[in-house]
């Protein structure tokens, strides 16, 4: 889609637009289905978005998306998306978008909070009825002696 200056952008989310320039792309060969066609043509994708210098990303979504335990993101801040699942060059492009504006915004959501809750009382004795009704049972599951 192009923007008001002419110039391609990703749309992630209402609030987050990437630029073009900020998408780098380069495409390799990949292995899979396409007989001699596969040795010759460069389908797959590697896609690079450099998400600890993208002046697109909020504060708090740059921090949760590196703060992730992800074996795609570097040690530099650098998100490395490799699609070669497709026969096409333009499939494995949209793929790898794709991919890659699913995990911006799952970093843009805010995580919910944990309201810390205790058990009732009630609950508390439930539970413990429960624990000596099943001991209960197990107890009377020994070995059956035969009066000899």
């Amino acid at each position: 889609m192009l923007n008001d200056k002419g110039f391609h952008v990703i749309h992630v989310t209402e609030h987050i637009v990437l630029g073009d320039e900020e998408v780098d792309e380069q495409f390799i060969r990949c292995s899979g289905p396409g007989g001699q066609h596969v040795n010759t043509a460069s389908t797959g994708v590697q896609l690079r978005f450099d998400a600890l210098n993208s002046p697109s990303l909020p504060e708090s979504t740059r921090r949760r998306l590196l703060e992730r335990k992800d074996h795609r993101i570097t040690t530099e801040g650098v998100i490395v998306i490799t699609a070669t699942a497709f026969r096409s060059q333009k499939a494995n492009r949209e793929d790898a978008l794709a991919r890659l504006i699913a995990m911006i915004r799952g970093a843009a959501t805010r995580p919910k909070f944990r309201v810390k809750t205790r058990p009732s009382r009630a609950a508390k004795a439930r539970r413990i009825e429960g624990k000596k009704r099943r001991g209960n049972l197990k107890r009377t599951r020994g070995t059956v002696r035969g009066d000899d």
